[in-house]
């Protein structure tokens, strides 16, 4: 049976039609039930009509409290019956209301190798800084931003003489293979939480081989 799952994002949502084309595929043990966003002008909206998914319109600016909101939020993915909860470029904190409602169930992605730049210019923050090595990272959201358990990262060197668009293309690829198989993970139940670390439960399936100049890690099985 397929796992249950709901998405949030606020923009074009390439993370979420990542999602969309492996569950088609057969790839990912999910059915997602729900794709919300809080902008009515969200890419992601066409993409979740598309798939014939349900979508829903929250926007944020006709509620005056953040737990309003969130409260809100939280009715309607829980009665379209998600069990967990992956946000794809969803722009806002999610409150520890909201956050109680699908405890260890709450995933996100973010372009860098947390806990190295956190917040909203991940990839420009590296380059600004200098670094050789970049990446991103999907974690378990907790009430503080990018801060929550990582569960898996990949990194890619940052050339020189690029910009950040560049970057962030190499970087969009490596998430469009680790946030799917970071969500199938979940599915299948393989992921368990002591304190900050994420153990993943071992499985004999054969691993997909690394792309050229990026290292993941755990490995990515096959089909991501």
């Amino acid at each position: 049976m397929s796992f249950p799952i709901a998405i949030l994002a606020s923009g074009n949502g390439t993370n979420a039609q990542a999602m969309i084309d492996k569950m088609q595929a057969g790839i990912l043990d999910i059915d997602i039930v729900l794709i919300a966003s809080n902008n009515p002008q969200a890419k992601v909206l066409e993409r979740a009509q598309k798939a014939g998914i349900a979508h829903l319109v929250l926007d944020h600016h006709t509620f005056q409290k953040r737990e309003q909101y969130d409260q809100a939020l939280l009715a309607s993915v829980l009665e379209h019956k998600a069990q967990a909860v992956v946000l794809a470029g969803y722009m806002r904190l999610l409150s520890g209301s909201f956050l109680k409602g699908f405890p260890g169930q709450v995933l996100n992605l973010h372009p860098a190798l947390l806990p190295s730049f956190p917040g909203l210019h991940g990839a420009r923050d590296a380059m600004d800084y200098g670094v050789k090595l970049t990446g991103a990272t999907v974690h378990f959201v907790n009430e503080i931003m990018d801060n929550g358990p990582v569960i898996i990262q990949a990194a890619v060197p940052v050339k020189d003489g690029e910009d950040e668009e560049a970057l962030l293309t190499r970087i969009h690829a490596m998430e469009h293979r680790i946030y799917p198989q970071a969500v199938q993970w979940l599915a299948t139940g393989r992921l368990s939480l002591n304190g900050r670390r994420v153990a993943l439960a071992s499985a004999t399936i054969a691993k997909a081989p690394a792309p050229e100049a990026a290292l993941i890690w755990p490995p990515l099985e096959a089909g991501f």
